[in-house]
């Protein structure tokens, strides 16, 4: 069911809106709101954004409270030949 009437729900204008659009109007589309349940809970965040970069710092928010991007620069062979 379609919520809004101005705004279509045709699948090529959707991609043109979103792959022209910029990144912080990006952002908006891309973002969705969280059900009931989980706002029930005192979640804190009500709006998820689907960026990759943020997504990592959530995650690692929540495991050890710490804030940064992982960055896999090397893998465990290249580093142990540049130790050698």
């Amino acid at each position: 069911m379609k919520f809004n009437p101005f705004v279509t729900s045709d699948r090529s204008k959707n991609r043109k809106r979103h792959f022209n659009a910029p990144s912080h109007i990006r952002r908006k589309i891309m973002s969705f709101p969280l059900s009931k349940e989980l706002r029930e809970n005192k979640v804190v965040i009500t709006r998820l954004k689907l960026d990759k970069d943020r997504k990592k710092i959530l995650e690692r928010k929540a495991k050890s409270h710490q804030v940064g991007k992982e960055r896999g620069k090397y893998k465990e062979d290249t580093i142990e030949k540049m130790q050698e």
